[in-house]
């Protein structure tokens, strides 16, 4: 089993309130390449995986799951506090309506989560490539956002969860070529 830590594991201190930058980075609690499709894709694969890359699925599951964490506080300090004024200069009413200032999964395009975002077929490789893919979707996505966003408050945590993508990217790489060698 897990054990939790009551700390995110890069912290995130936002001053600011900014309804408009939350918009965008909902996208990677919600989205179709954000940290809730990416914990659920992963920790569903690990149980057809031969018993090493299920380890390996286990742990990064587990990290993504804390991934959505952080995504998840950085959109909650962005619309703590926010005025109503606020929440309506910022385009943020839409989605106030339906979910005040709680977090709800979404892409920034109001898209909700679906579990069509990830995918688990039973096959070792073939999950892992779909894994690679995933992590560079991520990486994409993090780019896109640190494009957009220029606060260092929240770009530093941003750029942090961009290089987790990477190294998680390099580790399913290893586990297809080399744990699933010899299912080819």
């Amino acid at each position: 089993m897990w054990n939790y830590e009551k700390r995110l594991q890069y912290p995130v201190k936002i001053t600011q309130p900014n309804a408009k930058l939350a918009q965008v980075i909902i996208s990677q609690f919600g989205g179709p390449d954000g940290e809730l499709a990416a914990s659920m894709r992963y920790l569903s694969q690990r149980y057809t995986m031969p018993f090493n890359v299920a380890g390996l699925l286990t742990d990064i599951g587990t990290e993504e799951l804390a991934h959505m964490e952080m995504i998840s506080a950085i959109v909650y300090q962005l619309t703590k506090d926010l005025s109503m004024d606020e929440i309506e200069s910022y385009g943020f009413d839409k989605y106030y309506v339906d979910h005040t200032l709680a977090l709800w999964p979404q892409s920034a395009g109001g898209v909700p989560f679906n579990s069509c975002f990830f995918q688990s077929k039973g096959d070792a490789i073939t999950d892992l490539t779909e894994d690679m893919a995933a992590e560079q979707k991520a990486r994409s996505t993090y780019d896109n956002i640190l494009r957009l966003i220029h606060d260092q408050e929240i770009c530093d945590p941003i750029r942090f969860l961009r290089a987790r993508e990477i190294v998680h990217f390099q580790r399913f790489g290893e586990a297809n070529r080399e744990d699933c060698s010899e299912l080819v």
